[in-house]
């Protein structure tokens, strides 16, 4: 991993808790398999990685012959495994579930505050530093019984899915793997697509990057949804056109909260920087400060289940990983 990371991460109390089961050098930090020293990678069994990692090549793993176990401290482990790290049969496990939770609390509150416009409430109130009516400013705002679109039952779409149930939404899901046996057990009403971007309030956007999912929201299909509706994303910017999405965005007929876009940061002249209908963040729904304390726990714990020879509880596997994040 990278120095910051290691640094966030791995405090005392954490470096302790995966002391106590490997020997450990809480000195060596590789962020570059080439120039790292040989000698102590030779008789590493588990690389303990994160943000920053190097991809395990050909070249880095004749540099570990003894590696059985990847333990990965963050979410998605597709920019380190390889092909060549496959076929050596590895384990691989992720801290993804740990990080699901920050981003559907954050989708969650971005979907409150968007049904009871917030930011439109706010500025209105702060231009005219007096009382306000919000009823006559935007008639119909609430949370009770908002249709809620989500685009992927992944970990993160079915935290958010768990959080909504306390708002009594009406949550419909779009994902061609979701059975309609789990759908039930979730409560939820499973629609195409194109149905999901007309009916909902909200829609927001759990999907994986993959090919198949670049514009997956295009100009075509954001001109379904609702006047006025809602749009969020905190999966990849790449899921939707994001030259479409401010031509919407621009004409005042859709909002968003959008902590991820393509390219990941926006030139200083796009217009969503200052338009009063977008909510812009700096990809800040995953873990961060205190919440990187639960990617740790999440690699001890696995680490002592490795340990004591059982399977990892989160374990990633390369036939799921096509259609994961």
């Amino acid at each position: 991993m990278d120095r910051n990371t290691k640094d966030a991460l791995l405090d005392g109390p954490a470096l302790a808790r995966l002391g106590a089961v490997a020997r450990l050098d809480p000195a060596l930090l590789v962020t570059d398999f080439a120039a790292a020293d040989p000698a102590p990678l030779r008789d590493a069994e588990v690389l303990l990685t994160g943000w920053g990692c190097p991809p395990l090549t050909e070249e880095a793993l004749a540099l570990l012959p003894a590696l059985r176990a990847v333990v990965h401290t963050a979410g998605s482990v597709k920019g380190l495994m390889t092909e060549a790290a496959w076929r050596r049969g590895l384990h691989v496990t992720s801290a993804a579930e740990a990080n699901a939770r920050p981003v559907a609390e954050y989708t969650v509150a971005a979907i409150v505050f968007a049904n009871k416009r917030v930011l439109a409430t706010s500025r209105a109130y702060r231009e005219a530093r007096s009382q306000l009516d919000p009823l006559v400013l935007y008639p119909g705002i609430g949370n009770y019984r908002r249709t809620i679109g989500v685009i992927g039952a992944s970990r993160i779409g079915r935290r958010v899915i768990a959080l909504l149930r306390s708002y009594e939404a009406h949550v419909l899901v779009h994902d061609p793997y979701l059975a309609p046996e789990e759908a039930r057990a979730l409560g939820v009403e499973p629609v195409p697509l194109d149905e999901l971007m007309g009916r909902s309030d909200v829609v927001t956007v759990h999907a994986p990057q993959t090919p198949e999912t670049r514009h997956l929201l295009d100009g075509a299909r954001l001109a379904l949804m609702r006047d006025g509706a809602t749009l969020v994303n905190t999966a990849r910017g790449s899921l939707v056109d994001t030259r479409a999405l401010t031509a919407e965005l621009v004409s005042g007929r859709l909002h968003a909260v959008l902590d991820v876009t393509e390219p990941d940061v926006l030139p200083p002249d796009s217009p969503l920087y200052e338009l009063p209908n977008v909510l812009l963040t700096p990809h800040i729904a995953g873990s961060l400060g205190n919440e990187l304390g639960r990617l740790s726990a999440s690699a001890a714990e696995e680490l002592e289940r490795y340990a004591r020879g059982l399977p990892f509880a989160h374990a990633v596997h390369r036939g799921t990983l096509a259609r994961s994040a």
